[in-house]
């Protein structure tokens, strides 16, 4: 049995130690907004928050957790209130929309740690989340309007 703190909420799970983070947040907590994408940690869709850094879920074992705080996109905010989901919205960044927590929750960790990126920045930053709908153009044009429109300060 193991202990986590997710979204704000500690949960005792009953899964093997070697167990993916990522199936312990959609199987036993239901929290189904972080995707299955590669099950390698290549595409990006797992991505939540350890501790406020990007990781990707399908890579981290619920033993390396332990005591750490998970922050999945059902808790980046009540709804789609969100600085990060707003400008999503207001973009139309999504057309499948199934890369898209995991793109969030990259550019939330990104713009915490860089409050006035350049393109190539951004480019770089998000370049481990794949979309397979090439919505690349708007992503960065949401996450630039972040930075413009709102500031990182709120995030």
């Amino acid at each position: 049995m193991a202990k986590l703190i997710v979204n704000n909420k500690s949960y005792i799970v009953n899964a093997a130690p070697d167990t993916p983070l990522l199936w312990v947040l959609r199987e036993e907590l239901r929290l189904t907004g972080t995707k299955f994408g590669c099950g390698g940690g290549h595409c990006g869709a797992c991505t939540v928050h350890v501790n406020g850094e990007a990781v990707r879920s399908c890579q981290l074992r619920v033993d390396d957790v332990y005591g750490a705080f998970i922050t999945t996109i059902e808790g980046l905010s009540a709804g789609i209130e969100h600085p990060v989901q707003k400008a999503w919205i207001k973009h139309q960044v999504p057309q499948c929309g199934y890369c898209h927590s995991g793109q969030i929750m990259q550019a939330v960790s990104f713009l915490r740690s860089n409050s006035d990126p350049t393109d190539e920045e951004i480019a770089s930053a998000m370049r481990g989340n794949l979309c397979r709908c090439m919505t690349y153009t708007r992503i960065n044009k949401a996450i630039r309007s972040v930075v413009q429109d709102v500031g990182v300060t709120e995030i």
